[in-house]
């Protein structure tokens, strides 16, 4: 394992990551929610608990909105989250699971990619108005003119486009709908939610039950955590008068002019993406992935191993273990400053 080994221990990196606090953890800390991020997830919880041992983490890949729900009734210790936890959910937790303060802030970017199957087409340009069409029924087969005229020279078939969305509460789906509703808003007029806006489409549950179902038939088309779309093309996505494709520095960039929601908050780093105006070389379709987590608990054990765990996970080593088993994007300085300063607020004594 890479990452957080012995030749770390003791040691506290640029980006945070505390050896000393990791060794030391102990107990079980379960966590839930985004299915995007469980293959770095799963990379965390190995490298973490390589140098823990006396520690076990759980996370369970249920969806951004079970997360968000199990942690609101707590049910999990941490969650992780496609979309920020909104006021009246945190208002919920303070009820009910974390009777302290809810932390969130950033820790997994990653371009959503749109995937598609066409046997006999091996690349493919879509400008946000054309996606939101396809995805709303209005284009219907594959050498639609408003898909050629972005494709020239591209041998396009008549095959009938079927589009993909996810079943369940999904922050990819949340995030998917916003690039469409900011970057094609006369095209796309839905209001970005966990709960995918059109019904009687093809659905599948969680990110895998998406990569499936496109691969499965001629024709179709969906989004997805680019990490997890296997095999399957992905078309380049207009953004000013060039199509990109995926990949993480691309996708890192959109977070240069993002946003805090609110500066003046030591718990709260949820960012405000401008997915409609994305510069130059910038890959627009983007997911930001949150952890959640509460200041206080009644173990302190739990307090110390979360609070150590999520360090891991936002620090230089956790970041690029996450970039090499998921293709993410990596956490500017500042966000890492950001993920730090949340998670000192957990009280551990």
């Amino acid at each position: 394992m890479a990452a957080c080994g012995a030749g770390n221990e003791g040691e506290t990196s640029a980006s945070g990551g505390d050896g000393d606090a990791a060794a030391s953890a102990s107990g079980t800390i379960k966590g839930a929610g985004a299915s995007s991020m469980e293959k770095a997830q799963n990379e965390w919880i190995a490298n973490f608990t390589d140098v823990a041992p006396d520690a076990t983490v759980e996370y369970a890949p249920d969806g951004s909105g079970t997360g968000r729900e199990k942690f609101i009734n707590g049910a999990v210790n941490f969650a992780g989250t496609d979309s920020a936890m909104e006021d009246d959910e945190i208002a919920k937790a303070k009820e009910k699971g974390c009777t302290g303060e809810t932390i969130q802030f950033p820790i997994y970017v990653s371009p959503i990619a749109v995937a598609f199957n066409l046997k006999d087409v091996d690349s493919l340009n879509l400008s946000a108005p054309v996606i939101a069409d396809i995805f709303s029924g209005k284009i219907k087969t594959w050498n639609d003119p408003a898909i050629a005229k972005e494709n020239e020279g591209v041998d396009l078939p008549d095959t009938k486009i079927t589009p993909v969305n996810r079943s369940d509460e999904s922050g990819t789906s949340k995030n998917f709908s916003a690039y469409l509703s900011e970057a094609a808003p006369e095209n796309w007029k839905h209001e970005p939610e966990d709960v995918w806006p059109i019904k009687g489409g093809e659905a599948a549950k969680g990110t895998s039950g998406v990569v499936d179902t496109i691969g499965a038939g001629e024709g179709n088309i969906g989004y997805a955590d680019a990490s997890q779309i296997g095999d399957l093309k992905a078309a380049k996505i207009k953004a000013g008068e060039e199509f990109i494709e995926y990949s993480p520095d691309a996708a890192a960039k959109i977070l240069e002019s993002a946003e805090r929601v609110d500066e003046s908050s030591k718990t709260n780093y949820a960012v405000k993406l401008d997915r409609g105006n994305a510069g130059e070389g910038v890959y627009p379709v983007v997911l930001v992935s949150y952890a959640v987590a509460c200041t206080d608990y009644e173990d302190k054990d739990v307090a110390s191993t979360v609070k150590a765990y999520l360090e891991y996970a936002v620090s230089e080593d956790g970041q690029k273990a996450s970039t090499d088993a998921a293709g993410s994007a990596g956490l500017s300085e500042a966000a890492t400053k950001n993920a730090t300063d949340a998670l000192g607020q957990i009280k551990t004594d």
